[in-house]
């Protein structure tokens, strides 16, 4: 298994998101950001440690020692209960070694510690094999297809996935 490092999101960390916004990487979210889009994202992620509703981490590849991508988890409602939503992006010449499934598990153990809501999930696009193999590596469990907003005001269809962080699943 391939192992990451994943750090808290900081202010030195714009020109990542910035090349995270490409689209390859945002194919299947909706497609790149404004640069204002992508500035209030990042100052979203800056301070949202501080509001124990989550937290967004770099993915820092300990062979290079270099910022490959993000991932994180956040509250959401889900069918009439609070979860944790997690999500992830690779840069494409980091992509197709494993580094997103072990930053999710990274993630999942940093959520599962919090000790706060049962369930993550995660909604990749049915058309996204890549992120839906993560889910399945990572040991979520496929709920079925649903119908996800993302980004705000566009349905999409993706899958549910699931993870009881309490390991009773």
């Amino acid at each position: 298994m391939t192992e990451v490092l994943i750090a808290p999101w900081d202010a030195g960390d714009l020109d990542l998101l910035r090349r995270l916004n490409s689209p390859e990487v945002r194919r299947h979210t909706g497609g790149p950001e404004s640069d204002e889009q992508v500035l209030v994202r990042h100052e979203r992620y800056v301070r949202f440690a501080d509001t124990g509703q989550g937290c967004m981490f770099t993915v820092v590849s300990p062979t290079e020692e270099v910022k490959v991508g993000s991932v994180g988890y956040w509250e959401r409602l889900w069918h009439d209960e609070t979860v944790y939503e997690m999500g992830w992006a690779i840069l494409p010449e980091h992509q197709g070694r494993g580094l997103a499934t072990s930053a999710v598990r990274a993630v999942v153990e940093v959520a599962r510690d919090r000790r706060r809501h049962r369930y993550a999930h995660a909604y990749p696009s049915v058309e996204n094999p890549a992120s839906n193999a993560v889910c399945r590596k990572a040991g979520f469990t496929l709920l079925g297809e649903t119908e996800f907003e993302y980004p705000p005001g566009r349905m999409m269809r993706s899958h549910d996935w699931r993870l009881d962080l309490t390991g009773a699943d």
